[in-house]
């Protein structure tokens, strides 16, 4: 398979130098469960858009620390080609900005996180299980770090999992699937993103972080469940 990666992340800090790119790290992720993907990156962010998306077998939709309520001209151009895809029944895959603007672009809301940052090792029930989620186990453990969160489902959508209330991922027909963490972070990234982001988290939200990473994310799986999606949804 051959998949757009639609790099959303707009932090091009001295820190964000020194770690991989989102492409690297999606790219990474798939290959962890099909080596033989390739992958194409577009910096949407930049206004990098693919002149024909649909020549591609799936896309992924990256995070980013930009909110997709900002009404930037990226932004509404990327919600534009979200709901172009819907139509088409074109299988996307959102992870945290992802999965928001994915919610927002078909009808879905966003709202602060009512206790504010998340970060860290999540802890996310499964609601739902879909044939191409059975890998996956109840609990699934993924690393995540946002302050939003996605507060109303697109109409028709399925919630996927719940972490402490909120909804953490959903799935629309067989063509969409999202998380709201960060399948694609390895644990000694998430570990440096957590000090660098010591000061904005504040002592107990970077010292939960901290501890909760004395466990690792269930990233192996994760990748085989994405993979499988993008399979059953190019039927």
């Amino acid at each position: 398979m051959h998949l757009a990666i639609l790099m959303t992340n707009t932090d091009e800090s001295e820190f964000a130098q020194r770690h991989p790119k989102d492409g690297e790290k999606f790219t990474s992720l798939i290959q962890m469960a099909r080596q033989d993907w390739r992958t194409t990156v577009f910096a949407v962010k930049d206004g990098a858009f693919p002149q024909d998306l649909f020549q591609f077998d799936g896309a992924m939709i990256t995070g980013s620390p930009a909110s997709a309520r900002s009404g930037a001209a990226w932004i509404a151009q990327l919600l534009d080609l979200i709901r172009a895809a819907h139509a088409r029944r074109f299988p996307l895959f959102g992870a945290c900005f992802g999965h928001q603007a994915i919610a927002l672009a078909l009808g879905g809301s966003l709202d602060r996180n009512p206790d504010g940052w998340v970060h860290g090792l999540t802890r996310n029930l499964l609601l739902h299980r879909p044939d191409w989620a059975a890998g996956l186990p109840d609990e699934i453990k993924l690393y995540g770090s946002h302050c939003e969160c996605v507060s109303t489902l697109p109409e028709s959508a399925t919630a996927l999992s719940e972490s402490n209330g909120m909804n953490t991922g959903f799935t629309l027909g067989r063509h969409i699937f999202t998380t709201q963490h960060h399948p694609e972070m390895t644990r000694d990234f998430i570990i440096a993103l957590s000090e660098e982001m010591r000061d904005e988290l504040g002592p107990a939200v970077h010292a939960r972080a901290i501890n909760s990473l004395a466990e690792h994310s269930d990233q192996h799986a994760f990748a085989e469940c994405l993979a499988r999606f993008f399979e059953q949804s190019a039927r």
